[in-house]
């Protein structure tokens, strides 16, 4: 059972950045695409960004498209989300995601079965 964990977030300005972080428990991270979910109060969950099992490949949601940026580090077992000039409409909780199914950053949600436990962010503004 893969494990993650995810650190950063918390309480950000208007216009700020914030950077998340996330630990898989297993090695057999190097194989699969990785993902970031976030879910707003009243909301459903959603994919925002992915990236492929080698760090080549991405993909973004539109609406943090040119803002936000997802990257790994295999070695580490890692991957992380660059959030810059953030928005209170990104209020959320983030979910560190792994996929046992591909290893494209694919932007199907199904294909990510590993949710960590999530951390919060929150844009005042």
């Amino acid at each position: 059972q893969v494990q993650l964990v995810e650190s950063g977030g918390g309480l950000v300005q208007t216009g700020g950045s914030s950077r998340l972080s996330c630990t898989a428990s297993e090695r057999l991270f190097d194989s699969y695409a990785m993902g970031w979910f976030r879910q707003a109060p009243g909301k459903e969950r959603e994919l925002v960004a992915a990236i492929s099992w080698d760090g080549v490949h991405q993909y973004y949601e539109a609406s943090v498209k040119g803002r936000f940026t997802i990257s790994r580090e295999n070695s580490k077992a890692s991957v992380y989300l660059q959030m810059n000039s953030l928005k209170p409409e990104d209020t959320a909780t983030y979910y560190c995601a792994a996929s046992s199914v591909t290893g494209t950053a694919s932007s199907f949600s199904q294909h990510y079965g590993y949710l960590g436990q999530g951390t919060q962010v929150i844009v005042s503004s």
